[in-house]
């Protein structure tokens, strides 16, 4: 079952909020919420008010989610917390750390309809339904025969005119009395108007022109607005004011309270809305006007100067209310000319009492009088609380706000489009602001949820969001799977959003009127449902995407004007048509399918609909049946609408054949039968507009095996349209001719069919059409050719078991390859780590090594890998957009190129590889019977099942740290796949023939037998392969993590041993060149070789087994040249010993062959190498000021700069990570020959003609003694150590170096001493090292890895351009490569020491380093995540940004990172 279950999970992310996003699930799903990378290390809380199991429903109440963490791991990758879905509604959630609410969103889960006698499920895409007026239904008794066919309150209800105060009226609304004045105003024009006592100003009853027009523009400027003079109701009496002012001013000395100088004089508006009656507050006006004595002439000049200002602020309002009333009057001409002139408006007529000149804002349910005596009404609370404002919608207006609200104009700029039948009601914020009307509309609500399975919100966003809230939560404790659908005109879909989020609306009503021609009739079909055809299987568990609302797609709805004005009686057909092939609920409203040439007036229709009778004639009143109209086709593609939702035909394609003809397409992806609807759309009148007799072939891919239905619109006698005084009626003269499943031989609208091969397996049926008339449709059932069908099947069969998904359309499968028998899972249990670099990986150079390449697709860019990863990379961003449009499915449809690569590059290999290769081959013979346009679906399909078993098969052979570890170790660890891969060509020196367990293999040119090691690439895609595959240095500070924490330890051992065999001067080559082409120009690696010895003694069971193990020494002395495995043979301790003994002695050579023909950079200098140990502090030292031996090793190379030769990090002397990596081996080696398992207990040196002995417990005391001394930059200034006091930049830190020929080099902050920190721990004190950490931390710390150089250095650079070829010396050729670029591998040891030291200071600090390391790694696995690559690069440019030259996937980034995740 698990297997089964649908899992959407959601990333948190820091301070994202997504109220505006809409999350779409359904019920049975599990939705995971996991840790983004801004979270990732805090402790989150996500808290919801989905209701635990067996609790009710309540929005105000939040609990807590528990967290999960399947691998019980330290990193944050897999953890999660969960709801199982199985309830529908809206639901929200938020989550916070440290107390703080960081972010949240909603979800909104489905509702399952049942319906029928057997309670069957009804897919929401399945939805067909009809707007009735219910008004227009008539009696109950007669409901049924007229049903046959496939937010606020009426004005004039008994319960609101016993209860005024549910509604907005003059007294709870005093704001709305000049808004109210202004329409009792209208009103009386009206009735002068219709009575004919305007004409003499130029306004007749008929309203007929533009002229007109400006009359009424003139009659409302001369005549209405200087009566009502609405401006009084927002200003001051001035004369009443200033006598007040001036009684103030006389009577107590003109005593005030102090006010705040910053307020100034304004007009406080009368909360009665009474004429003259505001007022000012008088408190400010004394501390404005101040007479400068208490003298009469004083107070006069002081009181004229208020008057002054009064007036000012008069007419300040006065203006206001003007720019208001010239709104008003536009909205009115607006009006009127829509209502009246427009050609698509309804053409009222004459200006009458029933059709007035504009509709009523308010209800006035009283006797008719003169305006005068009104307005005393309005005053008069008994009178005034029945005038209420009707409810509306406001074009433009932000729907959550409220337009009746005291600061709103809307009712007196005259800008609502009013509906004249309904009152708006006053819910206030809660129950308790209005309870009569909360507890009235609950009732309602309930009873309304008691008997119908759905409800539509009309004009939603009018209704107040908390009242439609707190009534759909009652309505679905009645109902659980409340079907809710929505009308909503925000003008946006985040807005949309929010009215879905929060109500939980179950699908939005979108409009097919809204489309302007059939071309953006059929882009609506695609937006709104349904995936292409060909589309990818989606994993089970996956990302929740945000989603569009689900639609409810109307041909027509009760608010549309009529479409046969708007476009033609033969259009209803097709466009019903091409609506119904859209994979969502579908919809249409009473009277467009009897073609009722006229919009049904909600508000002003008093007939009722017409009744079902099977016999009636065309021209009997009040009665309709199958003739009728589209009756007929409506019946025909709601069955079919039904039939594709329910079988699960939810891929679209939408085909625009000509501007008329349109074909839609639904496709089933398990059976891969279609459904081809082609409709002729009849947007313009096909008896007055042309439409060409000539109608394009159409090209339907598969086998036609039936039409559905094929349908023309036609004319028939049966007299002209006569409106019906009682019943609502259509236009009699049309019908519909209509055939269902017949043969295409049969079809009346087809002149010929005939089948063309597009391909071998592909057939492809091209229609010639003969009657496709405007007004026709034509559907096609489409199957697969039967062999490709078969194909399909079998593919089918054999892709179960990767996933029960494909058990739907499968077919046994009984004459397939036999290789097919064997389940996938055992031929790839066969693979070994090395085998499965080959099947998984391997870039370009690797590849042209042996002869061959990454795939290149045309028109885009060549494959990162010739493995499956470079095909997956590729397929993971194409398959959840499912863009088929992609170059890459372009190349899977138009050839077998790519199939064929897959499997024939595998097949041409070695016997486990190529079993994959035969097995793909074999799945791909029937990939290839298929059609083109499925092939890329299924070709990932493959693939997938492949890769996801291939990837499980490496982590078998790994270690339990990988095995249990989480998504993050796990693909992590592919890194080490990635890697470690055997060439053509063997890239490491034969080990001696004497030891066991290494592996061989036949040679292909001399058929001999030779070794065949895994070998480490420092990187992709610069070294990968030939000699600059292995670098010493790269392959040991890689090898801990790519190899022993992953658990290969035999292919660990056989690099150490390879390594071993080719020391000279008692160095490891730097670069290996297969140990004949070996330089040994650095002075690390052969301590990070000694590090791996110690760190494989310690990790690998009995691992000390190794310093026994015999090494054949390519170079027994240094001059002699490179001698065959085998024949100079001794144990790795005496190696070891060797390149201790080296050191303490001195090392100093000049490189074989120096010159350019091995570096054309260097300068003579450069090639003299030396190193040694200090025997008075125990440092190793080494290098000059021409050469660069440790990881810094950039080389100048710009002459037009004058850097070339010339290193730009030296760092000679003691750099400060080798000095403890020595400190690391001489602890070890003491230890060890304690024991008796290391036989040397130090080493004896010659100097000065004497022989003198070092011990290891010796060497290590002098550099524990000496380290912190001589490297820790003390915070004193005075502090007697510091040979360069001048030189100190920062105190606190370690010297990157002691003792370099330029001493300044030594004080650069840089991230190396951390490596010491690791290696060495115990040579730092604590306190010193978290300090000289968080230095680190500020200064040196990127997104993905350490700045190589402090910022404040005057050298410093982060970006590395090696192209770049100028004057300035310090950039020139990527003379800044570690000056400043943010290189991954140093942060590695970064992090380890920042824990290391946390846990020695305190638990606090402890975990506050936890909570960095989980954040700074999360960005990690992200980058691993998306990179097409999968792997880490070296290095990005300042600040974490993409770096060209960069590696991008680089060995020792991946190994420290996994180390980290060992470390937690």
């Amino acid at each position: 079952m698990a297997h089964t279950k649908q899992t959407r999970v959601l990333l948190l992310n820091d301070m994202e909020k997504l109220d505006k996003t809409l999350f779409r699930l359904e019920q049975g799903f599990e939705l995971q919420f996991r840790l983004g990378p801004t979270l990732q290390g805090k402790h989150v809380t996500v808290y919801t008010n989905y209701p635990a199991s067996g609790e009710v429903f309540d929005r105000h109440k939040f609990r807590s989610l528990s967290w999960h963490n399947p691998t019980g791991k330290e990193d944050d990758s897999d953890k999660y917390c969960k709801l199982d879905l199985q309830t529908s509604g809206s639901y929200k959630y938020h989550f916070s750390h440290e107390g703080q609410k960081s972010g949240g969103g909603y979800i909104v889960v489905d509702p399952i309809l049942r319906v029928g006698a057997d309670n069957h499920e009804l897919p929401l895409d399945c939805v067909t339904l009809q707007t009735f007026l219910a008004k227009c239904l008539g009696p109950f008794d007669g409901w049924e025969d007229r049903l046959r066919v496939a937010k606020e309150s009426a004005a004039n209800s008994e319960w609101i005119t016993q209860h005024p105060e549910c509604a907005y009226n003059l007294v709870n609304s005093p704001h709305l009395k000049p808004a109210w004045l202004l329409d009792r105003a209208l009103c009386h024009l009206t009735y002068k108007v219709a009575g004919g006592k305007c004409s003499d100003k130029g306004v007749p009853p008929v309203i007929e022109n533009e002229h007109h027009l400006n009359c009424i523009r003139k009659v409302i400027y001369e005549d209405v607005y200087p009566k009502i003079r609405l401006w009084e109701f927002f200003q001051v009496d001035v004369n009443k004011a200033v006598q007040q002012f001036k009684t103030l001013l006389t009577q107590a000395g003109g005593s005030k309270v102090k006010t705040d100088p910053s307020q100034h004089l304004a007009i406080i508006q009368d909360p009665e809305f009474k004429r003259f009656n505001c007022t000012v507050d008088m408190n400010i006006a004394l501390n404005t006007f101040i007479p400068h004595s208490n003298g009469p002439a004083a107070i006069e000049e002081c009181c004229n100067w208020f008057r002054k200002r009064i007036e000012e602020l008069n007419g300040e309002q006065y203006r206001q209310i003007n720019y208001h009333q010239e709104q008003a009057v536009n909205c009115v001409l607006a009006t009127v000319n829509y209502e009246r002139l427009a050609g698509h408006g309804p053409k009222l007529g004459a200006v009458t009492r029933k059709n007035p000149l504009v509709t009523r804002y308010f209800t006035y349910p009283f006797k008719e009088t003169t305006l005068e005596e009104e307005e005393i009404m309005m005053h008069q609370p008994d009178k005034a609380s029945y005038f209420m404002a009707h409810n509306g919608w406001v074009m433009g207006d932000d729907p959550l706000r409220n337009f009746a609200e005291p600061g709103s104009n809307v009712y007196l700029r005259r800008e609502l489009i009013c509906w004249g039948d309904s009152v708006k009601l006053r819910y206030g914020n809660k129950p308790e602001d209005c309870p009569y009307l909360w507890a009235h509309m609950k009732k309602y609500t309930e009873m309304t949820a008691k008997y119908f399975h759905g409800v539509r919100l009309d004009n939603c966003h009018s209704t107040p969001l908390n009242v439609a809230e707190y009534m759909l939560d009652t309505a679905r404790k009645l109902r659980p799977d409340l079907y809710v659908v929505a009308e909503l005109f925000t003008g946006s879909e985040e807005l949309d959003n929010v009215f879905v989020n929060k109500l939980g609306i179950s699908s939005l009503i979108r409009e097919a009127m809204s489309a302007y021609n059939s071309h953006e009739e059929g882009r609506l079909v695609y937006r709104f449902g349904g995936d292409p055809v060909g589309s990818f299987v989606q994993p089970r568990l996956r990302p929740l995407m945000p989603a569009i609302a689900h639609a409810l797609f109307m041909d027509i709805t009760h608010d549309n004007e009529c479409p046969i004005q708007h476009r033609s009686a033969y259009d209803a057909l097709p466009s019903s048509m091409i609506v119904s092939m859209a994979c969502c609920a579908t919809g249409s409203t009473r009277g467009y399918d009897e073609l009722v040439p006229h919009q049904i007036s909600v508000v002003s229709e008093e007939r009722f609909y017409a009744k079902w009778n099977p016999a009636a004639l065309p021209s009997t009143p009040g009665e309709v049946n199958f003739k009728t109209g589209i009756i007929a086709g409506r019946l025909a593609i709601n069955r079919l609408h039904q039939e594709l939702g329910a079988k699960g035909f939810n891929q679209v394609f939408v085909d625009q054949v000509d501007e008329d003809i349109v074909a839609v397409t639904r496709h089933c992806p398990n059976t891969h039968q279609s459904v081809v609807a082609v409709s002729r759309t009849a947007f313009r009148n096909p008896k007055t507009s042309f439409y060409s007799q000539e109608v394009p072939q159409m090209c339907i891919p598969g086998r036609i095996e039936e039409v559905v239905l094929e349908a023309r619109t036609v004319e028939r006698n049966a007299g002209p349209y006569k409106k019906d005084e009682h019943s609502i009626n259509g236009l009699p003269d049309y019908t519909v001719e209509l055939r269902e499943h017949i043969q295409l031989k049969e079809s009346k609208i087809i002149k010929q069919a005939s089948v063309a091969t597009k391909g071998p397996n592909e057939f492809v049926q091209e229609i010639e059409f003969e009657k496709l008339t405007p007004g026709s449709v034509i559907i096609f059932r489409v199957s697969l050719d039967p062999k490709a069908q078969a194909a399909v099947g079998v593919l089918r069969s054999h892709l179960v078991q990767f996933s029960p998904h494909f058990k739907s359309g499968s077919l046994p499968d009984d004459n397939s390859e036999p290789i097919l028998k064997t389940p996938f899972s055992v031929i790839s249990s066969k693979l070994t780590l090395a085998d499965l670099n080959q099947v998984l990986y391997r870039c370009d150079a690797e590849e042209q090594e042996d002869g061959g390449g990454c795939y290149d697709i045309p028109n885009w860019t060549p494959l990162k890998y010739a493995g499956l990863q470079g095909l997956m990379s590729v397929m993971a961003d194409i398959r959840p957009k499912n863009d088929l449009g992609h170059p890459f499915c372009g190349n899977l449809r138009s050839g077998d190129w790519m199939i064929d690569y897959v499997s024939d590059r595998l097949i041409s290999r070695a016997e486990a590889c190529a079993e994959v290769g035969k097995w793909l081959k074999a799945m791909f013979i029937h990939l290839k019977q298929i059609p083109r346009y499925l092939i890329p679906c299924y070709f990932d399909a493959i693939l997938v099942g492949a890769y996801t078993t291939l990837l499980d098969m490496a982590w078998k052979q790994m270690s339990s740290f990988v095995q249990n570890g989480s998504t993050f170790v796990k693909h992590l660890s592919l890194g080490s796949v990635q890697m470690c891969g055997i060439g053509k060509y063997p890239s490491l020196p034969p080990l001696s023939p004497a030891i066991q367990d290494v592996p061989y293999r036949l040679n292909e040119i001399t058929k001999e037998r030779e070794q065949c090691c895994v070998s480490l690439a420092a990187g992709l895609p610069h070294f990968s392969s030939g000699i600059f595959r292995c670098w010493g240095r790269d392959t040991f500070i890689a090898l801990r993590g790519l190899m022993l924490v992953t658990g290969r330890y035999l292919e660990a051992r056989n690099i150490i041993l390879a390594f071993a065999g080719t020391m000279r001067h008692g160095l490891i080559p730097n670069l290996l060149g297969q140990g004949t082409h070996a330089r040994f120009n650095c002075r690390d690696a052969v301590w990070w070789w000694l590090q791996c010895i110690q760190d494989y003694c310690k990790v690998v069971p009995n691992g000390t087994e190794i310093i026994r193990c015999p090494v054949s020494r390519m170079y027994p002395t240094d001059d002699s040249p490179p001698q065959p495995a085998g024949r100079h043979d001794q144990p790795l301790y005496d190696v070891i010993q060797e390149a201790m003994q080296r050191h303490m002695q001195g090392i100093q050579f000049r490189e074989r062959n120096a010159g350019p023909q091995i570096d054309r950079n260097m300068r003579d200098e450069g090639f003299n190498v030396t190193a040694g140990a200090d025997m008075a502090t125990g440092f190793v030292y080494g290098g000059n000021r021409s050469n660069c031996g440790t990881w810094m090793d950039k080389m100048g190379e710009s002459d037009k700069a004058r850097n070339k030769g010339i290193p730009a990090t030296p760092r000679d002397g003691s750099a400060v990570e080798i000095v403890g990596l020595c400190k690391s081996t001489v602890r070890w080696l003491h230890e060890l020959s304690k024991k008796n398992i290391f036989p040397y207990s130090g080493v004896t040196v010659k100097r000065h003609g004497k022989t003198e002995t070092v011990t290891y417990d010796q060497w290590n005391r002098k550099i524990q003694a000496h380290f912190e001394k001589l490297f820790f930059v003390s915070e004193n200034p005075a502090d007697r150590n510091e040979k360069h006091p001048t030189l100190v930049h920062k105190r606190g830190i370690y010297k990157d170096s002691y003792g370099a020929s330029s001493p300044w080099c030594d004080y650069q902050l840089r991230p190396n001493f951390p490596i010491a920190m690791v290696v060495a721990p115990e040579m730092f004190s604590p306190e010193k090292a978290w300090k000289a950490l968080e230095i680190v931390e500020q200064k040196l710390l990127g997104p993905l890895g350490m700045k190589t150089l402090d910022p404040d250095d005057m050298v410093y650079c982060g970006v590395y351009d090696n192209a770049l070829d100028n004057d300035n010396y310090n950039v020139a050729r990527g003379f800044n490569y570690h000056q400043g670029p943010e290189w991954l591998w140093p942060i590695g040891y970064f992090l380890r020491a920042k824990l290391y030291f946390a846990k020695l200071i305190g638990p606090e600090i402890y975990a506050k380093t936890v909570f960095l390391v989980k954040n700074v790694l999360s960005r990690h696995y992200v980058h691993l995540e998306r990179s097409s690559w999968k792997g880490l690069p070296e290095l990005t440019n300042e600040n974490g940004q993409y770096c060209s030259f960069s590696c991008e996937s680089q060995a020792w980034s991946i190994a420290v990172i996994l180390e980290v995740l060992h470390d937690l």
